[in-house]
């Protein structure tokens, strides 16, 4: 490819909004243009990239033994009705009505059509167990974009699902995933973490995620080098010990002027953090108002939180007039004496004596308040976030905290779906049973965002060259004034398109500073450099553009690598 006539541009200063890496780059190497909020057009060096990052992931998805087939990426919503997931997913889903006036949705995720087509067509077990996956369109009205392709509302995933008679087949089936994945990500140049991960919504009995470390990452794992736990904090299990033993001591209102944070109370009493209890307020999607109660030393996690009391819909703060509808005060709420709110207590909270707590009248606390004695919750359960240093589940070592961005997951889901779909086939035995599926998926985008992060220097780009859109990137200086040069770079790339090896050729008539600028901005892994003095050595200057290292290789030398690589 001449660079000459590839649709791209390059730009010298950062997009004003990129915060990360990838952005920037991505962005300024003409690889990706932003269209709307979270919405990016591949250029013809960025769709090149994700084209090579698909092939990776078709050809070990392949070697599990997956089908690749399409899927639309419309559907009708009445397959989301019988999923239950219309009424559980808020506003990421597209929801909207067509000529026909018939409700449709733009597909997030593929397992309604999955379980759809198991019950059109799977009849036998000997028709099972099967991998099926492709690579479609996903749009999710994301709240927040951010990342360049880190979070996008419109991208490119592999989905894949395996359909399998029975659990154990279903274990196998997950963890071929698990080794394919771990090839994926090596073969793309990525170093990841597998973690125990939320099912959220795609529901099912297991999930794991795998997560590149990146200290802009969305997710914060809790991570343990003693024995390997490893754990997204959304569901990382907070293990202490039982507080020490207290008598209960009778509550006491006390005043409290502006202390209406865990932080002006503990200070304002002369106590730590540990002896408060925190109350956050929550709404659910169907409208129940959720009062959660930690230790003041830790924070609510809303996903655990969030399971804890199944709110469909998911959960928002509560606002100030609901919380005063239920009888509490804001900045100085317990559930004592409330109403019309369900009460989840941190399961360490419940166990601590004596704790200070709202006196739902402001500027006013309670001491000595006790679970069980003052206020019995509705739900007794962790609902706190891990933090740096908490012991670890397994083995007691500290643990700690890194941030992370999802490159992919896999999930057990069962017979979640099939059992709503009537997926079932006749077993060996003559008896019918469910389908049990697992679902599987990677986005394209971010992993090519997520291979910049761990793959540039000060000067730009440094792909992989398993996933580099181009094998080389040759460079000719002075072509315009020098004939010899000229020839000899025309030459070159004339023989290497003639063998089918494709390079891009910078014929530009620009300057050997702007070209050479260009060239480590793009990121192609090996540099050729033809010039006067190239040629005066020998033949031409190949830069390895990750180590920076130089050498003058012959003519004949640098088409026999190109053509072996």
């Amino acid at each position: 490819m001449r660079l000459s006539r590839l649709f791209f541009t390059t730009l010298r200063d950062d997009p004003a909004d990129a915060e990360m890496v990838s952005h920037k780059l991505l962005v300024r190497a003409g690889y990706v243009r932003q269209l709307g909020s979270g919405i990016y057009t591949l250029l013809p060096l960025g769709f090149a990239v994700s084209q090579r990052v698909e092939q990776v992931i078709r050809e070990e998805m392949n070697a599990i033994g997956g089908q690749e087939m399409e899927m639309p990426v419309v559907h009708p919503a009445d397959l989301w009705r019988e999923s239950g997931r219309y009424q559980k997913i808020g506003p990421e889903l597209v929801r909207f009505k067509d000529r026909g006036g018939r409700d449709m949705v733009l597909a997030m995720t593929h397992e309604e059509v999955v379980a759809d087509l198991i019950r059109d067509f799977v009849k036998s077990y000997r028709q099972l167990p099967a991998i099926v996956y492709h690579f479609q369109t996903k749009f999710r009205d994301e709240p927040r974009s951010r990342g360049g392709l880190i979070r996008v509302r419109e991208f490119v995933m592999k989905d894949s699902y395996t359909l399998d008679a029975d659990e154990a087949g279903l274990d196998h089936g997950y963890d071929l995933h698990y080794q394919a994945y771990e090839k994926i990500f090596a073969r793309l140049g990525l170093h990841t973490v597998a973690v125990g991960a939320d099912v959220g919504i795609m529901g099912g009995s297991l999930a794991h995620e795998f997560m590149v470390l990146n200290e802009h990452g969305e997710d914060t794992l809790v991570l343990c080098d003693g024995c390997g736990y490893a754990a997204n904090q959304q569901i990382a299990t907070i293990t202490w010990a039982d507080p020490a033993v207290e008598e209960l001591l009778p509550t006491e209102e006390v005043a409290t002027p502006e202390a209406d944070t865990i932080a002006a109370l503990a200070e304002h009493l002369g106590v730590g953090a540990e002896k408060t209890a925190k109350a956050t307020f929550f709404v659910t999607g169907d409208g129940r108002m959720v009062t959660a109660i930690v230790r003041g030393d830790f924070e609510v996690n809303e996903t655990k939180l969030s399971n804890a009391v199944k709110a469909i819909g998911g959960l928002r703060p509560a606002h100030t007039e609901e919380i005063l509808a239920a009888g509490m005060e804001p900045g100085y709420a317990s559930p004592i004496g409330a109403h019309d709110t369900v009460v989840v207590i941190d399961a360490l909270a419940a166990r601590s004596p004596n704790l200070v707590a709202g006196g739902n009248r402001h500027g006013f606390h309670l001491l000595n308040v006790n679970h069980g004695r003052d206020f019995t919750a509705d739900v007794v359960v962790d609902i706190a976030n891990a933090r740096e240093g908490d012991p670890c589940p397994q083995c007691g070592e500290p643990l700690h905290l890194s941030q992370g961005i999802e490159v992919g997951n896999i999930f057990k889901l069962g017979t979640d779906f099939t059992e709503k779909f009537g997926g079932t086939y006749l077993a060996e035995d003559g008896s019918r049973r469910l389908v049990i599926m697992g679902s599987y998926g990677i986005g394209l985008g971010r992993n090519v965002a997520c291979i910049v992060e761990e793959h540039h220097d000060d000067k730009g780009i440094i792909w992989p060259r398993e996933v580099a859109p181009y094998p080389a990137h040759l460079v000719a200086l002075g072509a315009f004034k020098d004939q010899a040069v000229a020839e000899a770079a025309e030459g070159l790339y004339q023989r290497l398109t003639d063998a089918g090896v494709d390079v891009l050729y910078d014929d530009r008539d620009e300057s050997p500073g702007v070209k050479l600028t260009d060239a480590e901005l793009l990121g192609m892994p090996t540099i050729l450099t033809i010039s006067t003095r190239s040629l005066a050595a020998g033949g031409v200057e190949v830069t390895d553009r990750a180590t920076g290292e130089r050498a003058i290789q012959s003519f004949e030398a640098v088409e026999a690598d190109l053509r072996a690589s």
